[in-house]
């Protein structure tokens, strides 16, 4: 069997170099280019028995989402596994349907399995790590950071982008503009909320914010009933902020319903829609890039894997808005 003391010295560099490499650690592209050419042509197979033995782990990475039947959180996947397999490592994919229990299920899972490391994607702002953190176990959160827990996180500027999503909408004519934002427990939705606010007060004042924000649970069903109920108000929206992808695809059925459309009533959401059925003519998309998310998160924890200790990073990634 080929070690890694037989690719360093292919390779022209020391084997804890090799490790480095083949741990996704950061070093140079050349001695990377140079590592990962030796090791094919020696046909070079981490030993993953050995590594378990030396108690870091399988060379398994699990990686926890609240919502596999989201496009976004597809994508994310997408980009974990392009990273994670590139260093030599298979990723366990669970989906946690945005259940606090669930979530810490496949924790215990996840430690009971030696695990090399997780990346969580948080069912809400109190996921629990601790049980991780307490194994050594590196922990990495992305899309939604984990204020409570001292660990890496990677994740958009999603105040920012809903208030440049707002912005937008008032740029276009549209006065009253509201907001279908997530769970109020999550993260990402009080910083969306947070921007549309943000750019509401600016433009049309406080007096009218609360009537026009939502809370819903980031599902089709969800968006449909927020815009049902604010197309029902006295004074309805002519536009609005819709925090995710998913429920934009119910806010647009809603919309439908009531025999409005976009450009003629304003949208602005967060993330592609979800279905070919729903084209982007009129609808402002905020672009939230899911698989570069996944990649710099799976980066991230392969450096922790490989011996980074180094205090926690955040990685703010930015969105982009297509018209």
């Amino acid at each position: 069997m080929v070690t890694i003391y037989e690719v360093a010295a292919r390779a022209g560099v020391s084997p804890s170099t090799v490790s480095r490499v083949l741990n996704g650690a950061k070093v140079s592209p050349e001695s990377e280019r140079l590592v990962r050419a030796a090791a094919t042509d020696l046909d070079f197979v981490p030993n993953r028995t050995a590594r378990r033995l030396r108690g870091q782990g399988s060379a398994v990475i699990g990686l926890i989402i609240p919502d596999i039947e989201n496009p976004f959180f597809t994508a994310l996947a997408r980009g974990v596994e392009n990273r994670a397999r590139a260093a030599g490592y298979s990723v366990v994919l669970c989906n946690t349907d945005e259940d606090p229990e669930r979530e810490s299920t496949y924790i215990d899972i996840a430690i009971a399995e030696h695990m090399a490391g997780v990346i969580l994607a948080p069912a809400d702002d109190a996921s629990d790590v601790s049980r991780l953190v307490a194994q050594r176990r590196p922990v990495v959160a992305v899309d939604r950071s984990l204020a409570h827990a001292d660990v890496d996180a990677v994740t958009v500027d999603n105040r920012a982008g809903g208030r440049s999503a707002a912005e937008s909408l008032f740029a276009a004519g549209f006065t009253r503009v509201a907001c279908i934002t997530g769970p109020s427990s999550v993260e990402t939705a009080q910083l969306r909320m947070a921007g549309w606010r943000q750019a509401a007060a600016r433009h049309a004042g406080d007096d009218y914010l609360e009537d026009l924000l939502r809370y819903a649970d980031y599902r089709v069903d969800g968006g449909r009933q927020a815009m049902a109920e604010l197309l029902a108000l006295p004074e309805p929206p002519d536009a609005a902020v819709v925090a995710n992808n998913l429920m934009a695809a119910g806010a647009l059925d809603a919309l439908h319903d009531a025999g409005l459309t976009p450009p003629g009533f304003g949208l602005a959401v967060f993330g592609d829609l979800p279905f070919a059925s729903f084209g982007r003519r009129g609808i402002r998309v905020v672009d939230v890039p899911a698989r570069e998310l996944g990649e710099a998160a799976a980066a991230l924890l392969l450096e922790r894997i490989g011996g980074d200790a180094s205090p926690a990073k955040t990685v703010v990634l930015r969105t982009r808005e297509q018209k």
